[in-house]
């Protein structure tokens, strides 16, 4: 009875999490960073999206400023679900300096007429831009801010203001501008006016963590208890999402962010990294922890990420925190060796926690445990065998000539960290019992073309384009039982065009999969310039299943441009039909017949698959 009177006590005792809110300004500030754009249809996609993973605020747009935004919000009205719309925030600012009243101000009523529920204006915060860039003096703009919180409010929205420049009015960024107590005004006549949350802005992102929590915690006393302070981080002096942390820790309940960081100049404060930094480290951040919406659905946050980049039409940034491919990513041979002790060894948390997985990569600095991992991950070897096993010893002595081999490649130009399709073919094509599902035993391709002018080449000449053509010729040996031999020719825009649909064109019949196969990516670096055109060349080719979406990148050096694209378009297609076809031809692994490759092998431009006979299949 003690015990449980005890525990009842403890838990009255223990103090609440703190609620702090996720406001998304992806569709709204993240549009302004540079190659950023999406459609009115993109904005709802990622809307819904972020909607549902669980942010709390989703600024999307200025209906006042641009016909984008205005159609967003009113088709948003019947085309979000009612979870999203109540999540909208419309963007503008306080009323024009020219504007006699606020309801006489345009974009005011644009704000009122977006159906939104909650509209966030934004204000000058500082003296010195109040009086020498808005051009208003010093009480023009405190009213300006309280009549247009003022209006909102009687119309019906709930306010945020934006208090731009906030920091560099409040900590002195300027000599003239140094003017605390006039920034501290703009808050208080906001809250005054009946403003539900103030928001600090490190406009010019200029400003040190330090600083950022000094400065809110003055803001946050300066208010009354239920308004909520939140923080506006750019990222031009790389710690807008330490400045966000230190806000929080000055007491603010609110931080701003876009997904990714996208945004003006260097971005805005990286929301992926601070969700994930409040949700499992709350206690570092608050003595009492962290409540934040998202932790819920922590799970999906590199989804969320991944979705945001895709829809944007932007290439995912692979080191970000948290969600970035790299962001687990492991090279070092001493790390990975200890990661199989423990993954704590070399990662904060657990990758699972927001959807990502960890990785090991291969590399002239791996060890043996790096390449011993990714057998394990292509199950290659058997989990429950012990050290002492005779599978695991021969497979721990091909590991060691695999790894040779890996840097005798790379010392050619391989690079197989982006590459893991052809790691994972190397390390089956080290195993015995393995089976190629199909060989090219040889290929041709020409190109032919009417003209050389690469300029007038590029427009139609009297309604039509002048002829160019490329044709492939592929004869594959598909691994049937019966060592089927196939001739198909296929044409194409370019002389890889025309070799990867050749091998569709042959592979398609008894592997239907590859049909849904697509080219995504095609990358070619020349390693040794000075060669001029007897150089080294370096191809990438990154594949996507369209069904599935899931995604993989093969690499092959060589001297021929076309040889080197021929073979990893060939490992591209091997690993798409092995990995992902309903059913593909493997033997079963033999683990005490001799290692393919060993130590002294001369390492080649290409890895060739050894046929052998068809045992078993999956």
């Amino acid at each position: 009875m003690r015990g449980l009177l005890l525990a009842t006590t403890a838990a009255a005792l223990a103090p609440t999490p703190r609620r702090i809110f996720v406001y998304d300004t992806t569709l709204r500030d993240g549009t302004q960073g540079e190659a950023v754009s999406c459609s009115v249809d993109d904005k709802l996609k990622i809307a819904s999206k972020l909607a549902a993973f669980g942010v709390d605020y989703l600024e999307c747009g200025w209906p006042g400023s641009n016909p984008k935004d205005a159609e967003f919000f009113t088709r948003a009205k019947t085309e979000l679900s009612s979870e999203a719309k109540q999540k909208l925030v419309a963007f503008g600012s306080t009323r024009s300096k020219r504007s006699a009243t606020a309801d006489q101000d345009p974009q005011l009523r644009a704000l009122v007429e977006s159906g939104a529920p909650t509209a966030c204006i934004v204000c000058k915060a500082s003296s010195w831009q109040t009086t020498d860039i808005l051009g208003a003096s010093r009480e023009d703009n405190l009213d300006m801010i309280s009549s247009s919180v003022e209006f909102l409010r009687q119309e019906g929205l709930k306010v945020h203001v934006d208090l731009e420049h906030f920091y560099d009015g409040f900590l002195g960024g300027r000599a003239a501008d140094g003017d605390e107590a006039y920034s501290l005004e703009c808050a208080r006549v906001a809250v005054e006016a009946g403003a539900e949350a103030v928001v600090l802005c490190d406009t010019n992102g200029g400003h040190l963590p330090w600083d950022v929590e000094r400065a809110t915690a003055a803001v946050v006393d300066a208010v009354p208890s239920n308004i909520v302070v939140g923080v506006h981080a750019h990222d031009d002096s790389g710690v807008a999402v330490a400045n966000s942390l230190a806000a929080v820790r000055g007491g603010a309940s609110l931080v701003q962010g876009t997904a990714n960081g996208v945004g003006e100049r260097t971005g805005n404060a990286n929301l992926n990294a601070i969700i994930g930094a409040l949700a499992l480290k709350g206690t570092q951040i608050a003595p009492e922890g962290i409540d934040v919406a998202c932790s819920s659905n922590l799970h999906l946050l590199a989804d969320s990420a991944r979705f945001v980049d895709e829809t944007l039409n932007l290439i995912p940034r692979k080191s970000q925190p948290y969600v970035g491919a790299s962001a687990f990513a492991h090279k070092g041979g001493l790390h990975v060796s200890a990661l199989a002790k423990n993954a704590k060894a070399y990662e904060h948390v657990d990758p699972a926690r927001v959807g990502n997985e960890q990785r090991v990569l291969v590399s002239e600095l791996s060890g043996r445990a790096n390449i011993w991992s990714t057998l394990k991950k292509a199950g290659l070897v058997r989990e429950h065998e012990d050290a002492t096993d005779l599978g695991q010893a021969k497979w721990r002595e091909r590991s060691a000539a695999i790894l040779e081999r890996v840097k005798r490649l790379e010392n050619l130009g391989y690079s197989f960290e982006g590459a893991e399709a052809s790691v994972h073919l190397m390390l089956l094509h080290a195993s015995p019992g393995y089976c190629s599902p199909f060989t090219v035993l040889d290929y041709s391709v020409t190109t032919s073309d009417e003209n050389l002018d690469s300029a007038s080449r590029a427009v139609a000449k009297g309604g039509r384009r002048t002829a160019q053509r490329a044709r492939a010729t592929v004869k594959v040996r598909i691994a049937d039982g019966d060592d089927e031999d196939r001739l198909d020719v296929a044409e194409g825009s370019g002389p890889v065009d025309a070799l990867a649909a050749a091998l569709v064109r042959s592979l398609a019949p008894t592997f239907p999969f590859v049909d849904s196969i697509r080219l995504v990516d095609y990358k070619v670096r020349i390693l040794d310039p000075h060669s001029a055109t007897r150089a080294a060349t370096r191809v990438e080719c990154t594949f996507k299943e369209k069904i599935t979406g899931k995604v993989w990148t093969t690499v092959s050096v060589d001297r021929n441009v076309i040889s080197a694209s021929a073979n990893a378009l060939v490992d591209g297609f091997e690993f798409g039909i092995v990995e992902y076809a309903d059913s593909c031809m493997l033997c079963e692994v033999d683990y005490d017949a001799p290692p393919i490759y060993s130590s002294d092998d001369e390492a080649s431009s290409s890895v060739q698959a050894m046929p052998r006979e068809v045992r078993t299949a999956r």
